[in-house]
């Protein structure tokens, strides 16, 4: 089981989404970013070092969402979603192959990585 942290940015009414590259699992799939808590990491350090490092941006968590656990055929994860404002910097990608900002209303017309689409439905739901 691997433990992963995901960050729903939000920057006015818009919600930041990336692409995976081509050469990560689950190629050109759209997520939510974040990555693996390393040894010794709370959830929280580990999505805002995530953040910082994939994006290069800086954002505030107001609230945690519910864990998700999903078994994909070669490893299991528990996927921990955060809330969190987008604050500063310009993003710049050193992972993933794009970005988006998207409205809520259209977060579910692209193609997702199956395990945010757990936190997808979730955030959905949720009164901002």
């Amino acid at each position: 089981m691997i433990d992963v942290t995901c960050a729903i940015i939000i920057k006015e009414d818009k919600v930041l989404v990336t692409q995976r590259s081509e050469k990560m699992n689950l190629p050109l799939k759209w997520e939510f970013p974040g990555g693996k808590i390393e040894p010794n990491e709370t959830a929280i350090d580990c999505i805002n070092r995530e953040i910082k490092e994939e994006l290069n941006i800086e954002v505030e968590i107001f609230k945690m969402l519910n864990q998700k656990q999903f078994d994909y055929e070669m490893f299991s994860i528990i996927l921990i979603p955060f809330l969190s404002y987008y604050l500063s910097g310009d993003i710049i990608l050193s992972e993933h192959k794009d970005y988006k900002w998207l409205k809520r209303d259209e977060l579910q017309f692209i193609d997702w990585a199956p395990a945010d689409i757990l936190v997808l439905e979730e955030f959905l739901k949720f009164d901002l």
